[in-house]
């Protein structure tokens, strides 16, 4: 089942368990995919990656609006902001750990046989492909820059 029809199920089951909160998040999901396959020249499809892609958009612009209502004393706004992103957040593939990160960059720093900041892009570049969709882009690049600095 592809994440498209596995949205519209899970739309489904939240109107009938009248989940607004949900509801209102699987939504945005579904427009943001369906905006993505009218756009692509693909014939209508689009990849799993750029799925997750779209994805960890929506969660990040959810997590900064929740931020920016948290410095404005908006507290029930950002709690919704939040628990949205959570929603979307379920439809990732599971993150991976810190240690767990640690140890894929080292084997791909052996692997390229980086010594220095000056091979941060070429290790990066491995690393992102690898570890895309099962970690953050911000912290692979700050375990990169400590192993390499």
């Amino acid at each position: 089942m592809g994440l498209l029809e596995n949205i519209s199920s899970s739309i489904i089951k939240a109107m009938k368990n009248k989940n607004k909160d949900e509801l209102e998040s699987l939504r945005a999901i579904k427009s943001a995919l369906l905006l993505a396959k009218t756009q692509k020249n693909s014939g209508g499809e689009i990849s799993e990656s750029d799925e997750i892609k779209i994805l960890k958009k929506l969660v990040k612009q959810r997590k900064e609006s929740a931020e920016i209502y948290s410095n404005q004393n908006r507290l029930e706004l950002a709690d919704l902001e939040l628990n949205q992103s959570k929603v979307i957040e379920s439809f990732l593939p599971k993150q991976l750990d810190h240690d767990e990160i640690e140890k894929i960059i080292s084997k791909i720093i052996d692997q390229c046989g980086a010594h220095g900041m000056k091979d941060m892009g070429k290790v990066m570049g491995i690393a992102s492909n690898q570890l895309s969709g099962k970690a953050d882009g911000k912290t692979i690049s700050n375990i990169v820059r400590s192993k390499l600095s």
